[in-house]
């Protein structure tokens, strides 16, 4: 008689399987742990400070899809196996966009810009990344981030943040002075093109024999620097307009660099700058050739997450990399259901 743990086993394995995803479910979305920080309270601190817009990011909701490729020159291979860092060409789809969660906002209402970028590798791998304007960012954990959007939450009467509790804020998060002094004493450019974007976080680069790293990355323009002006900071849409009447034109470049961190400096800090005297590593040129609106353009069902890497990148122990992928999810997860909703309830196929 055959053992009956021959048949049973399958389906205790399978049972376990999914008694393990539950509770990996459960935990990610905060049940069993119901004090701790979550992908949905971040998404609805977002929803409470600039509205429910259904169908957009909760952050970066307004935004345009570029289109373009990225020519590696081979330079950064002894660090990463990334066959994006080899000598070819890997075609790019991104988007420009400003921060919040009101699709529309004026472009300039916010000195930050941000680039995210999704490079198709040969293999079928991708590389996403979203970078910011700034080289730091404004704290260096999910709570912290959490508290600056309780802080900044705008107020009824005045549409702007209870001035003491931004204040109160910054008190209890000293770490944020360096965006604080970085944003001062850098007025945002006249345009997308002539912006500088960082990675914020470090990441891991593995060469061929699995030695591993640290590096951040930025991409430079090749366009010169030239201050926002007020007709410019006036019009609404001005960045973008901007954006689609130079790529008429012609196509905009940015080198990618890589910086190599040195003992001691923090891979787990996005609120601290390595010094400028770190080894630097010109990875290639991108290239952007066309814009698209993000309604129907390549870029709108990309969930740029970051953590979404090549073999050859890896992350690093960021904490904010981990909070900035679930957040991303559970933003895609929300407005591609809206969106879904949206078109059958008007007879359409989404």
């Amino acid at each position: 008689m055959p053992n009956l743990l021959t048949y049973a086993r399958p389906a205790i394995a399978l049972a376990c399987a999914g008694a393990a995803l539950a509770a990996g479910y459960a935990y990610a979305t905060g049940w069993l742990t119901p004090d701790r920080l979550t992908p949905q309270a971040i998404i609805a601190s977002f929803q409470t400070d600039f509205g429910r817009h259904d169908g957009y990011r909760r952050n970066h909701a307004k935004g345009v899809c570029v289109i373009g490729h990225f020519d590696g020159n081979g330079n950064a291979s002894p660090y990463s196996r990334a066959l994006v860092f080899g000598n070819l060409r890997t075609p790019v789809i991104g988007r420009f966009a400003v921060p919040g969660g009101n699709p529309s906002v004026a472009d300039t209402a916010n000195p930050v810009r941000s680039l995210a970028l999704q490079f198709t590798l040969p293999n079928g791998e991708q590389w996403r990344t979203g970078m910011n304007s700034t080289p730091v960012f404004v704290v260096n954990t999910p709570q912290g981030f959490y508290d600056n959007l309780q802080a900044s939450r705008p107020l009824p009467g005045t549409g702007k943040p209870d001035p003491a509790k931004l204040q109160a804020f910054f008190d209890a998060h000293p770490e944020s002075a360096a965006f604080r002094q970085w944003v001062k004493a850098h007025p945002p450019s006249s345009s997308f093109t002539n912006t500088r974007f960082y990675s914020i976080n470090a990441f891991e680069l593995v060469d061929r024999n699995g030695n591993s790293h640290l590096a951040r990355w930025s991409v430079i323009p090749q366009a010169a620097y030239a201050p926002l002006t007020p007709e410019a900071k006036a019009a609404p849409d001005s960045l973008q307009h901007d954006l689609i009447d130079q790529l008429s034109h012609g196509p905009a470049r940015w080198r990618l660099q890589l910086q190599l961190a040195q003992p001691g400096d923090p891979g787990n800090d996005a609120t601290k700058a390595w010094p400028e005297d770190r080894p630097v590593i010109d990875a290639g040129t991108l290239t952007l050739e066309r814009a698209v609106t993000q309604d129907d353009g390549p870029c709108r069902d990309i969930n740029f997450d970051p953590t979404i890497l090549p073999q050859g990148i890896r992350p690093s122990d960021d904490p904010l990399l981990a909070a900035r992928s679930g957040a991303y999810a559970r933003s895609y997860q929300l407005r591609t259901s809206e969106q879904a909703a949206r078109h059958a309830a008007q007879g359409e196929q989404p």
